[in-house]
This record gives C-alpha cells, structure tokens and sequence, in this order.
C-alpha cells in the first residue's frame, strides 16, 4: 500500500462512521522513524470515531498498523 493512500484509508473509514463527513480530515505529521496521521472529526461526530470503550477507535489502529506492515513503516493514529 503506497504512504499516500493510508490518509484516504483513514479518511474513508471515518467518512462512513460520521454523520458530517464533509468535517473529516486527516493531516500527517512525521516524527523521526513514525508516521502519525492525525484525524479531525466534528466535535459532535467524536463519539462515533472512538465509540464505546474505544472499541471502534482501537479497530481503526488495528486497520491502520496492518496497512503499516506491509508498506514496511511505523504509524500512528491521533483522534482529535
């Protein structure tokens, strides 16, 4: 998977989680040896991305760092 198609995973993912889909980005953020994609979801929508428990954000991560592996790099997910 090529490094530029892991912000539209991100970002395809929260679209479809959101009810303003319009409000999500995702900026990158490169720190030493990680990569750390940063999702922006409306303040409403903030529920709905990380979900109970964490269970739906802890899935995302889990999607993402599978994508990592085999683009062989280090990445990290921040919801803000």
């Amino acid at each position: 998977m090529r490094l530029d198609m892991m912000e539209e995973l991100i970002s395809c993912i929260a679209k479809e989680l959101v009810t303003q889909p319009e409000a999500v980005t995702v900026t990158k953020i490169q720190k030493a040896d990680l990569e750390v994609y940063r999702l922006h979801v409306a303040p409403d929508d903030m529920g709905k991305v990380i979900g109970k428990q964490g269970k739906i954000a802890r899935a995302l991560r889990l999607v993402v760092k599978a994508a990592a592996v085999r683009a062989d790099v280090k990445v990290a997910v921040d919801i803000v």
